[in-house]
């Protein structure tokens, strides 16, 4: 990989920090933590270099306690707000995310240590979905007229009303993506936010509700705690009315637990082992570039990244010799600016875990064929993109999710095969298919068990459409984030109906037997007229 020493100067000076992220920054963001004024401190690191970054205060279960409680009475005066404050207000905070980026994404690179790249997709992205539900939460949440049962007679509405306190459990992996992200449906329909980001990026996300604050938020409507899940876990459970997890699988099945005892509801992003299908018609250029968006992206560690990659026979020397070339050009470092490809990973279990994959793989006989190796001259954390062959059922990565900078590549000779080896994993988050023919390209994405799929994309083009809805299937998780689902989740339905004049009851009078004989040939006479 190259490494051109002359990108790193920006990393020289003192603790590595661009000036944008000053001390007077860092106090104002960790003061809006909720905790106690004595409470035990965590020092988090830039994955970059190992130095230290912010020493933030832990949140306690009684500060969880208290931030619900600040939270509780402050939503009922935001949810009396009209739409059209509301809505302004993410208007507002949609212009800031872009007037004010340069610091953000020196927050996220800071904290994450992914390239600038990636850490503008979260800037996009959160633009895209602050204007999409500033513009569109009014209509989805508007009283709706529904059929009523009897026609003309019943007047039937359904309302929607906020669930009141929405806990959000946020990733580390992209920091301002999930956490705005979820935070922003939630906060347009009326509710609260109490909010848990990740401790290593918990900057980015207060930097989120610093700015929303400056947008007109009041406060109070969304609150942040800072801890273990192992510590303050349990009190956001008790105190939720809805929660909103990213995360594992095995964390995100005892939230689903814990959920169903309280009788709340809980959406869930969890883990992911996704696959790539190059069909034999594949442009082979164009899919080995996208290949290197779709498995290298904040250095792997991206829910939606592909790990598997099944490519026909007829194409796969052609396709993996460019597929390779491109990857060993890939620029690797540290850089606060754009001209790195790949970063480096976040933390030490994450390179740990990638280091022990890989290892595991070739020791059982998979075949290296770029990368596979830590790249401690770099960093402490860095990792080269690796493409593996020859990957078999008893290697650990064949089924395990890496999420690291790694992906398998298996020949297949019948699509068949391919859709049914794509689709031989208890995950379904994401998926990409590859090739010239769109139509042909559409019919086997829609065979395939994942929550999205692209089509000669990698998942961009899903995860962009944030019209329509995003989440896993199987052990991927449930619920839904983007289009009226990812709002419409924070809600609690109500329908109201009115009954005007006669309704169900036979009228005074008439007998019960001739009046039964009357609704029944109504209702025949419906069916022939098509009524609904």
């Amino acid at each position: 990989m190259p490494n051109d020493n002359a990108t790193l100067s920006t990393l020289a000076r003192g603790s590595g920090l661009p000036a944008s992220i000053s001390s007077a920054l860092i106090e104002r963001l960790v003061a809006r933590v909720v905790a106690a004024a004595d409470a035990e401190r965590v020092t988090t690191t830039v994955p970059y270099t190992g130095a230290p970054l912010a020493d933030l205060p832990v949140s306690m279960p009684a500060d969880v306690e208290t931030a619900f409680a600040r939270a509780r009475g402050a939503q009922a005066a935001w949810a009396e707000r009209s739409m059209r404050e509301r809505k302004a207000i993410m208007l507002r905070f949609h212009d800031l995310v872009l007037n004010r980026q340069n610091e953000v994404l020196d927050l996220m690179q800071a904290e994450s240590g992914k390239t600038r790249r990636d850490a503008f997709l979260e800037v996009s992205d959160i633009a895209i979905t602050a204007r999409y539900y500033g513009r569109n939460a009014a209509k989805f949440l508007a009283p709706t007229r529904r059929r009523g049962a009897i026609p003309l007679l019943t007047h039937t509405t359904e309302l929607r009303h906020p669930k009141g306190v929405v806990a959000v459990i946020s990733p580390w992996n992209y920091p301002l993506s999930m956490a705005a992200g979820d935070a922003i449906p939630a906060l347009m329909s009326g509710n609260a936010v109490v909010q848990k980001p990740d401790t290593q990026t918990a900057l980015t996300a207060l930097w989120a509700l610093d700015l929303m604050h400056e947008a007109g938020l009041p406060v109070g409507v969304w609150q942040m705690v800072v801890g273990r899940g192992s510590s303050i876990g349990s009190a956001l459970m008790d105190n939720a009315d809805y929660m909103m997890f990213t995360g594992s699988t095995a964390s995100g099945r005892k939230i689903a637990r814990d959920a169903g005892e309280r009788l709340i509801g809980s959406s869930l992003e969890l883990g992911g082992k996704n696959a790539m299908l190059v069909l034999d018609d594949a442009d082979i250029a164009r899919t080995a570039d996208g290949a290197i968006n779709a498995c290298f992206p904040s250095t792997g560690q991206l829910c939606v990244s592909i790990e598997r990659m099944y490519v026909a026979e007829s194409i796969r020397d052609e396709f993996v010799s460019e597929f390779v070339s491109r990857t060993k050009k890939l620029r690797i470092g540290a850089a606060y600016d754009y001209s790195r490809d790949v970063g480096c990973l976040t933390n030490q279990a994450q390179l740990d875990t990638v280091t022990a994959h890989v290892e595991d793989a070739v020791a059982k006989g998979a075949t290296v064929l770029a990368g596979g190796r830590a790249r401690p001259d770099l960093g402490p954390l860095f990792y080269e993109p690796t493409i593996l062959t020859d990957v078999t059922p008893e290697m650990t990565l064949y089924d395990h999710e890496t999420f690291g900078p790694v992906v398998s590549i298996y020949p297949y000779d019948d699509v068949e095969d391919a859709i049914a080896r794509a689709n031989a994993t208890p995950y379904g988050l994401n998926a990409s298919v590859w090739t010239r023919n769109g139509a042909k390209g559409r019919a086997v994405a829609a065979r395939l068990h994942a929550g999205t799929v692209n089509v000669n994309d990698a998942y961009a083009a899903a995860w962009g459409s944030i019209d329509s809805p995003m989440g896993g299937m199987g052990d991927s998780g449930l619920g839904r984030r983007h289009g009226a689902d990812g709002i419409l989740k924070y809600t609690e339905p109500q329908t109201v109906a009115q009954q005007r004049l006669q309704g169900f009851n036979a009228p005074a009078g008439v007998p019960h037997r001739a009046w039964a004989s009357i609704l029944t040939m109504a209702l025949r006479v419906m069916k022939a007229v098509g009524a609904r």
